[in-house]
């Protein structure tokens, strides 16, 4: 071996040694956790500023649900190409100072009294365009931190700790929007994302892949190639698009829903959204066990189609009095799901070839997450020419299908994801 060729080798242990250290996974951890709360905040801040501050018809509400949700179908599948090619520290810092920016200039504007639907629809916009990029650089980070054998405990870790962030997030959205109004919640999320950046500043950078001579887009089909005709990412991955088309339309009806039609403030409904992470919470922290005893492939479709029919309770609620049952709903229905992204998700990060990964998770988020601004405009459509009560009962029942379609292809045929 030559000395060139020496000092590269000593340099890439180095840097496999800073990366893999547990102290790396925990930084990575502690920024998603602080953006991730301010981001739960928002979930309830944004529509009701649409609805209280600007007075935004219901078809007005799910196109600004839509418009965060929409860069999954435009930019995932370039955003798989971007984190092979770029740094990924340099570039998620980058894009948590764009999403300050993005929100942060919302309360500005309400401050000086220039705040407009199309500012908000833009913020939003540019803030979803952002995530996606930051989310996808993010699924291809953590194999790189995390040895594979403990892959599925840390994305249980991960998706434990969205649960916690997604169940008091909103109730201090709630609590903030009572003391500040809904704009005033912004700010914090806004806080949020530079103090992601601030700790993300501090991980390894990573090493971009070397540059080839293959174009983009020849990149890009290598990846939709190789998703489209495995026996199992395929269809796990139109399981995961039809979930996510469904729970897109339910964030989409659930402010319109519970404060314009059974009457709960803030605060109320802050409490209601909160029990979607409380159900994600004990999904993530049973996920492991359920897919042990029951297989991985059983456990998605059992644990998926108990949520479904939680998620039926939902529509009995018709007024503060009884929001337990939107409640109750709400929190089967991510229970299910929560458990069945855990599982798929780890079955494509140890799966994929390692070369292929970043293209792999990117060609997954474009289909099954670009249906979520469809999901959200189908809602509005629904709510606008049926009423949002009959939106509400219909999205519920569909529900039951993902787990359905899932058990009727070679997937339910087996115990295991094979």
């Amino acid at each position: 071996m030559s000395g060139t060729q020496a000092i590269q080798e000593h340099d890439r242990r180095d840097d496999e040694r800073e990366t893999s250290s547990p102290g790396v996974f925990w930084r990575f951890w502690a920024a998603a956790t602080v953006s991730g709360a301010g981001t739960a905040v928002t979930v309830l801040a944004l529509p009701l500023v649409a609805l209280t501050v600007l007075d935004a018809t219901a078809f007005e509400v799910a196109l600004l649900a839509a418009a965060g949700q929409v860069s999954w179908l435009l930019l995932s599948l370039p955003a798989g190409v971007l984190a092979q090619r770029v740094p990924l520290r340099r570039l998620q810092v980058t894009l948590d100072l764009v999403r300050f920016a993005a929100l942060g200039s919302l309360p500005l504007a309400w401050w000086i009294g220039t705040l407009t639907y199309p500012h908000l629809l833009f913020a939003a916009l540019v803030t979803g365009s952002a995530t996606v990029l930051f989310d996808i650089g993010n699924s291809t980070f953590l194999p790189a931190v995390v040895p594979a054998q403990q892959l599925a405990a840390r994305n249980s870790v991960m998706s434990g700790t969205h649960a916690v962030t997604d169940t008091g997030g909103p109730s201090l959205g709630g609590v903030l929007i009572g003391a500040t109004g809904p704009v005033g919640a912004l700010v914090v999320d806004a806080a949020s994302y530079l103090a992601s950046a601030v700790l993300l500043r501090t991980l390894p950078e990573s090493r971009p892949a070397p540059r080839t001579s293959e174009s983009a887009l020849r990149l890009m089909r290598e990846g939709w190639r190789y998703v489209t005709k495995h026996p199992v990412m395929r269809p796990c991955m139109i399981w995961a698009t039809a979930a996510n088309f469904l729970n897109a339309a339910l964030v989409a009806l659930t402010p319109l829903y519970l404060v314009r039609g059974a009457g709960l403030d803030s605060v109320q409904l802050g409490l209601v959204l909160a029990m979607d992470g409380v159900g994600a919470l004990a999904g993530a922290a049973v996920a492991v066990r359920v897919t042990t005893r029951l297989g991985t492939a059983r456990g998605v479709i059992v644990a998926d189609l108990a949520g479904g029919a939680l998620l039926l309770l939902a529509p009995l609620t018709t007024s503060a009095g009884d929001a337990y049952w939107f409640a109750l709903g709400n929190a089967g229905f991510a229970f299910g799901t929560v458990i069945g992204s855990i599982t798929t998700r780890t079955y494509r990060q140890t799966q994929s070839p390692p070369e292929l990964l970043s293209r792999v998770m990117a060609t997954v988020r474009f289909v099954s997450w670009g249906a979520m601004p469809l999901g959200a405009l189908t809602a509005g459509l629904l709510a606008t020419h049926l009423g949002a009560h009959t939106a509400l009962w219909t999205v519920c029942a569909a529900a039951l299908l993902p787990p359905l379609y899932l058990f009727s292809t070679k997937v339910g045929r087996h115990r295991d994801l094979i």
